[in-house]
């Protein structure tokens, strides 16, 4: 039988056995890391395009032109480079625009306005110049709040929606507990120059896991160019005290919420929120991770981003 066989390479090693082992190892090639996107390359090959609104928007055009458009919004004080440690794992089908939104990276600093519609609305502007008449919006923090404004404002123009690290606010009347990490606090205490390498700074952007510390050096030092004034801004116009259970029912593209279980700034109470506000949003939450877990395992959370953004709708057979 072809189970008792034995090959002459494993004498000891049935057949079936060394099918499974030749299998295994297959499974750990098609695993390996791809290759890492050179960040100067990266940066290099950042566009900017003037919104109708006369805001200047850069991002970077990444993956199979003719794909699905797939729009990556970064968080607060980040930038495009954000997404570089995920782009390799996502599915190459993707059409990825990779922006910097107002007040970051090479876009434009205007004096105002920072509120979660500004942001949401120079996303419509930038499909519009490009002449995109729907995409699949992905966004990380308060990227994550930007994509779910759009969203619930231009469901006409949304696909699938991709919030990480996301939140629901805070029910309206309820008290406002103290958060565990007052980072807010902390960045009312900044003053310019912002130093890259400060204690504020590094912990900032620290992960319960390892992250590459060139990547996090370049984040921080892109950071500490915003202009304070533009730091104290969003927070005050698109992050404190933003309402954001009012406008979640409009919210009804499919919808994938993404959390690393070891986020100390969005802490269960909003995420809950936010689960209850999208009781059909799928949940993913990525055990031993932290706020930002496509850079502390790129490979996982691609695999859940990949696996939603590419599965056939509902009712047919095929991928759209």
């Amino acid at each position: 039988m072809l189970a008792e066989r034995e090959t002459t390479l494993f004498p000891r090693l049935p057949v079936h056995a060394f099918v499974a082992f030749i299998l295994l190892v297959l499974s750990a090639v098609v695993r390996a890391d791809p290759a890492k996107i050179n960040l100067d390359t990266f940066d290099a090959q950042k566009r900017t395009v003037t919104l109708a609104n006369g805001q200047v928007l850069a991002y970077v055009p990444m993956g199979n032109p003719h794909g699905t458009p797939v729009v990556l919004i970064h968080g607060y004080t980040d930038n495009a480079r954000d997404w570089v440690p995920l782009i390799p794992y996502l599915a190459p089908q993707l059409r990825l625009l990779v922006v910097d939104i107002r007040g970051h990276g090479r876009s434009a600093k205007p004096e105002c306005c920072y509120t979660r519609l500004d942001f949401a609305y120079d996303i419509k502007l930038l499909l519009d110049a490009l002449h995109i008449e729907r995409a699949d919006i992905v966004g990380h923090s308060l990227g994550s709040i930007i994509a779910q404004t759009f969203a619930e404002f231009w469901p006409e123009r949304t696909r699938r929606v991709v919030l990480i690290a996301s939140t629901g606010g805070h029910r309206p009347g309820t008290v406002v507990p103290k958060p565990a990490y007052d980072y807010a606090n902390e960045i009312r205490h900044l003053r310019e120059p912002i130093d890259p390498d400060s204690p504020f700074m590094i912990a900032w952007w620290s992960s319960p896991t390892p992250v590459d510390p060139d990547f996090l050096k370049r984040q921080r030092q892109d950071a500490a160019a915003i202009p304070l004034k533009v730091w104290l801004a969003v927070l005050d116009q698109g992050i404190v005290d933003t309402d954001l259970q009012r406008t979640l029912p409009k919210l009804t593209a499919p919808t994938l919420l993404v959390w690393g279980s070891k986020d100390p700034i969005m802490e269960e109470e909003v995420r809950q929120t936010l689960r209850d506000a999208l009781p059909h949003a799928q949940v993913e939450i990525l055990p031993g991770l932290g706020h930002n877990p496509f850079w502390e395992d790129p490979a996982a959370c691609a695999a859940v981003i990949n696996a939603f953004l590419t599965a056939a709708p509902a009712g047919t057979g095929v991928n759209r």
